[in-house]
């Protein structure tokens, strides 16, 4: 069954640690089914990086019922503390963190290179950065992500372990 995913930037802020957060919405769907609906919260510091500071997640039934919010986090509550999701000045081979709540969010990742290609539906972009991406969370699993600037996220493509997914941008609107 394809599944379609729609990311918002909504105009909404949410103060975490004292921090103005941009609400972004995540909702994927299985056919005309939402599965999921996820408020993620992200922050760019003066430098440029672009912080991660939580998500409330609500995994859905086929009605809409809410069957579990596992994988909600905030920064700052239980141990939980804020990532950067993107670093301002990317170099080959740096690595970090991009969220951190113990037993519950620990994705990482590290800088492959700045010059890739990728292809989407949506259009074909040159010097795209090409992350690999895991968490100890899931030992094996290995996921390439392609980001290109001033759009974010265009391509995420599981490279090793795990289930094959890939996802790819095909629309940008508004």
């Amino acid at each position: 069954m394809k599944t379609t995913e729609y990311l918002t930037a909504t105009r909404e802020t949410e103060k975490i640690t004292g921090i103005p957060c941009r609400v972004v919405s995540d909702r994927p769907y299985t056919g005309r089914t939402l599965q999921e609906a996820t408020r993620d919260y992200y922050s760019q510091d003066a430098a440029g990086n672009v912080w991660y500071f939580g998500e409330d997640t609500a995994e859905l039934d086929a009605h809409g019922n809410m069957l579990s919010t596992e994988g909600t986090w905030r920064a700052g509550r239980d141990g939980a503390r804020p990532g950067i999701f993107l670093p301002a000045h990317p170099v080959p081979g740096a690595a970090g963190q991009q969220e951190y709540y113990p037993g519950q969010a620990e994705d990482r990742f590290q800088v492959l290179d700045l010059t890739s290609r990728v292809s989407v539906p949506y259009n074909t972009f040159t010097g795209a950065l090409r992350t690999k991406e895991w968490t100890p969370l899931e030992p094996g699993v290995v996921d390439n992500k392609y980001y290109v600037k001033g759009i974010g996220t265009v391509k995420e493509v599981t490279v090793k372990g795990g289930p094959f997914e890939e996802n790819v941008l095909t629309a940008v609107r508004g």
